[in-house]
């Protein structure tokens, strides 16, 4: 597989989604956890959501327990957490791995395109996020750490690019 469209994910109810759904679209890619220090990123991936999805962003969120045990729901638990809690209107997927024998092939793709620190492929922690253009290409990956409002700028760009 050589392009992000080739790619599908499953949704909160089981359904598998092709990622060529969102060809056209800037997407920001998230894996997220519901009991993590970065949890409150929730509420900025939600507000870039809302204020650009009419310019064409789209947040893909995918959950995973993988750090921590950090996201110890089933699917329901955490689209309930999501909705209650910072109100997500962005699609959440069914809870992946991102690192590892049973990564999801998206995840191991994504990695290879955007690699972390000094090379690293692993994904360190919770919240780390890649930027992909609307033509599918891997532009940036980001740390955790890194707020969804700081990445405001470079979404935009992409955005006027499209």
């Amino acid at each position: 597989m050589t392009s992000i469209y080739d790619f599908s994910a499953v949704d909160m109810t089981g359904k598998e989604t092709a990622l060529a759904d969102y060809r056209g679209k800037v997407l920001l890619i998230v894996n997220t956890a519901s009991k993590c220090g970065f949890t409150p990123q929730y509420e900025g991936l939600e507000a870039l959501y809302r204020d650009l999805q009419d310019k064409g962003l789209v947040v893909l969120g995918f959950p995973c327990n993988q750090f921590g045990g950090q996201e110890p729901g089933d699917a329901a638990e955490i689209a309930n957490f999501c909705k209650l809690t910072y109100d997500v209107s962005f699609p959440v997927f069914a809870k992946i791995e991102v690192n590892g024998p049973k990564e999801t092939p998206l995840y191991a793709w994504l990695k290879t395109q955007a690699p972390g620190l000094l090379g690293s492929r692993a994904i360190k922690w919770n919240f780390t996020k890649f930027l992909v253009d609307a033509s599918g290409k891997v532009v940036a990956r980001y740390a955790p750490a890194d707020k969804p409002q700081a990445l405001r700028d470079a979404v935009e760009a992409l955005l006027r690019a499209a």
